[in-house]
C-alpha cells in the first residue's frame, strides 16, 4: 500500500526503511509521506526473519524489584534502544532450574543474544548456551567462546570498607554478609577478612552474621548481634539494603549512628545519599554494569570482542561513620 500509494516498488520501500536506498530526496519524501498518512509500522518480527535477527535480547535477572539490578535493567534498555535492540527481561530468583527455564523461554522467542545478570547457573552450562548463541554474563570470571565475563571487584571493595573503619580507630567491627552461595558474597566476606588481617586485628568469627541481601536479614542480623551482648564499635554490612536494616534496629535500641556505632554499606544506592545519617558505602554503578552487558552484547553480534570492563570500586565517606 505505500509503496502504490507514492508509485514506487515495495523493494524500495524496504531499502528505504533500511537506510540502504540511493533513491532522490523528493521520492524519500513521498515515502515518509505515505508512510505517515496509511499509519504503516514495520513489524519487526517479519524483518528479523527476512534478515534472520528478531532485534531482541534476552535479559535474566534474578529479582525485577531489586533496587541494584532495576538500575542495571535500565542501562541495558538504554544501550540496546539506542542500537535499536529490545530487551526481554525475565527473573530467574536465584535458582538454577528457574534460570534454565528463562532461557528456554527467550531462545523460543528467537532472541539474538543473552545477557545473565549473576545466577547460579553453572560455568558449564553458561559456555554450552554460548554455543548457540552470543551470552555476556556479569558477576562471573569466565573464558569461553562466544561468551564474555563482566566481574566487578568485590573483594577490594570490602577490603576499602573495612580499611576505612579501621582507619577510624575501630577494632570491634561486625560483618553482615550476604548468602555463601554468591561469588560476590564470598569475596566480601574475604575482604573484611584480609584487612582486619593486615591491621594485626584478630578475626572474631562472634562478629559475623549471616544476611540474604535484603533490608529485613540487616534488620534481623543486628538484633541478634545486639542481643548477644558482643562488643562493638561498628558494623559493615555486606549491601545497603541490609545497611538500612542495621540502622532502624540501631534506631529501635537507641543507639545512634554514628555517635554510638559507625555504619557502612556496599552499592551506593541511591537511597544511601538520602538517608538519616547519609551512608557511608563502597560505590558500584548498577547503571554502569547494564550498560557495558549491553555494549558487550553489541560487540558480539558485530563479530567483535568485547573490551568492557566494570570500574574499580571506590569509597565514598558519609556521615555513618566517625571516628572512635
Amino acid at each position: 500500500m505505500v509503496a502504490a500509494a507514492c508509485g514506487v516498488s515495495p523493494s524500495t520501500v524496504s531499502r528505504i526503511l533500511n537506510g540502504t536506498a540511493v533513491v532522490s530526496e523528493d521520492k524519500r519524501a513521498a515515502v515518509d509521506r505515505a508512510i505517515a498518512e496509511l499509519g504503516f509500522v514495520p513489524n519487526p518480527i517479519a524483518r528479523g526473519l527476512a534478515g534472520g535477527r528478531t532485534m531482541s535480547v534476552g535479559v535474566i535477572t534474578q529479582s525485577i524489584d531489586s533496587p541494584f539490578y532495576g538500575t542495571a535493567l535500565r542501562g541495558i534498555e538504554e544501550e540496546l534502544g539506542r542500537a535499536g535492540y529490545s530487551a526481554l527481561f525475565v527473573s530467574g530468583h536465584w535458582n538454577a532450574s528457574e534460570e534454565q527455564r528463562c532461557i528456554d523461554v527467550l531462545r523460543s522467542r528467537r532472541v539474538d543474544g543473552i545477557i545473565v545478570l549473576t545466577g547460579r547457573l553453572s560455568d558449564e552450562a553458561l559456555a554450552k548456551l554460548a554455543q548457540q548463541l552470543p551470552v555476556v554474563v556479569a558477576g562471573r570470571q569466565l573464558v569461553a567462546p562466544n561468551l564474555h565475563a563482566l566481574d566487578f571487584d568485590n573483594f577490594e571493595g570490602a577490603r576499602l570498607a573495612t580499611e576505612h573503619l579501621i582507619s577510624l580507630g575501630h577494632r570491634s567491627i561486625a560483618y553482615i554478609g550476604g548468602d555463601p552461595v554468591h561469588p560476590d558474597a564470598v569475596a566480601r566476606l574475604r575482604g573484611y577478612k584480609t584487612a582486619l588481617q593486615d591491621a594485626g586485628i584478630r578475626f572474631d568469627r562472634a562478629l559475623v552474621l549471616p544476611g540474604l541481601y535484603h533490608e529485613e536479614s540487616g534488620l534481623a542480623a543486628t538484633e541478634k548481634l545486639l542481643d548477644s551482648g558482643k562488643r562493638f564499635s561498628a558494623i559493615f554490612a555486606a549491601n545497603d539494603q541490609m545497611a538500612f536494616g542495621a540502622a532502624l534496629a540501631l534506631y529501635r535500641r537507641h543507639l545512634r549512628v554514628p555517635d554510638d556505632v559507625s555504619l557502612i554499606g556496599f552499592d551506593d544506592l541511591a537511597g544511601a545519599a538520602h538517608a538519616i545519617p547519609p551512608l557511608s558505602t563502597v560505590h558500584q554503578s548498577g547503571h554502569d554494569l547494564g550498560r557495558m552487558s549491553a555494549l558487550s552484547l553489541l560487540d558480539l553480534l558485530a563479530g567483535k570482542m568485547p573490551e568492557a570492563t566494570l570500574p574499580a570500586p571506590r569509597l565514598v565517606v558519609r556521615d555513618s561513620t566517625r571516628r572512635v
